[in-house]
């Protein structure tokens, strides 16, 4: 058997690599043909691009993009015309992977999604294009298969896999010296927008507590110099931290919105949530929005758990603002850190990746 995988941002990248091992897993001797990242590339018997890395996201920046994104459609559209593929898995990254589902349905080959995109954000009328072009959705948050399904298309929860790779959560930061997390995101243009955003606002709250210390969580999808405007700053270091270690020590965080800040929260993390972005985007993106949050700790809830700050409010006093209130509670806000970590208990058990792989594979009986 030959399978079809396509990821398009980093952790969309690693979700695809835990779904593709667990196929091969499951069925010894499947092959896996990938489009994603680093993660991907490891897993695949043949990698065809790396999409992940080029950091193609936004409602206008992809047309910048648009040659290279055509030329890949077309190098897709034959390889399933060409070859005997089994099965094409996207993951996330809607705009990009709605096309590749449209190849696979003019060439009959069935198509699966995992992490499936927000449609009871935005963009309800989404649904009946998946309904039309996927043979099963499989999603990592319970009331999205609900959602799904009363849609009329096939839907499975199979749990969210960061329920299963963090660590418990830790009672509270460690040592003497507040530790404060900066999180400005996994894309380039992200970490440009809000890198500098987030040292000016950790400069502010040295000022109040002079012994603190800020830690920029550095992303591995991105070249050490994207965080020179980091190094050598006072009180400031850059660490990467891939197995949460770091993470589950700090007081809070400061975190740019999107998977941060749902790890930030399965970890009992304060945070300050925040995110900037082009302003043609912004504009869109109030038009298209229907739930009241942005921050997913905020959205299990079904209320305002941590703040959330985004563009004109974003500003380095405001973000300083919103997270000293975490540095003065050197109990490390208990009851804060118990309401997010027992969010984990809403996303399944371990074995996400594998229950995925399951589903798909059962129609291959």
């Amino acid at each position: 058997m030959t399978f079809l995988v396509v990821a398009g941002d980093p952790s969309g990248d690693m979700r695809a690599a835990e779904l593709a091992a667990a196929l091969k897993a499951q069925r010894p001797g499947l092959k896996i043909v990938a489009v994603g990242g680093a993660c991907l590339k490891e897993v695949a018997d043949e990698f065809l691009e790396d999409l992940a890395g080029r950091g193609v996201v936004g409602f206008w920046e992809p047309l910048r993009h648009l040659p290279f994104l055509r030329g890949l459609l077309k190098r897709l559209d034959a390889r399933l015309a060409a070859s005997a593929v089994d099965g094409v898995v996207v993951v996330d990254y809607y705009g990009f992977n709605r096309r590749v589902l449209e190849l696979a349905s003019r060439r009959g080959v069935p198509a699966y999604y995992y992490v499936c995109p927000q449609v009871w954000a935005s963009r309800a009328g989404r649904l009946l294009v998946l309904k039309r072009l996927v043979r099963k959705a499989l999603v990592l948050f319970p009331f999205e298969e609900k959602l799904y399904r009363e849609a009329g298309l096939p839907a499975a929860f199979v749990g969210h896999p960061l329920a299963e790779s963090l660590p418990a959560p830790h009672r509270a930061g460690r040592g003497a010296a507040l530790r404060v997390g900066l999180l400005p995101g996994s894309r380039g243009a992200e970490l440009r927008r809000h890198l500098p955003l987030f040292l000016d606002a950790f400069r502010i709250l040295r000022k109040e507590f002079p012994e603190a210390r800020g830690i920029v969580i550095a992303s591995s999808h991105l070249p050490p110099d994207a965080y020179a405007a980091a190094q050598g700053l006072a009180g400031v270091s850059v660490e990467q931290d891939p197995d949460y270690g770091v993470r589950s020590g700090l007081d809070a965080a400061i975190t740019a919105s999107g998977t941060a800040t749902l790890e930030n929260a399965l970890l009992g993390l304060p945070m300050v949530v925040v995110y900037r972005m082009s302003w043609p985007t912004y504009w869109a993106a109030r038009m298209l929005i229907r739930v009241p949050y942005i921050a997913m700790a905020n959205i299990l809830a079904g209320r305002r758990l941590v703040p959330e700050l985004i563009q004109s409010d974003a500003t380095p006093g405001r973000i300083a603002a919103e997270a000293a209130v975490f540095l003065r509670d050197r109990t490390g806000n208990a009851a804060l850190r118990g309401a997010l970590a027992a969010l984990r208990s809403q996303l399944g058990g371990p074995g996400a990746a594998a229950r995925a792989a399951a589903e798909i594979l059962g129609d291959y009986r």
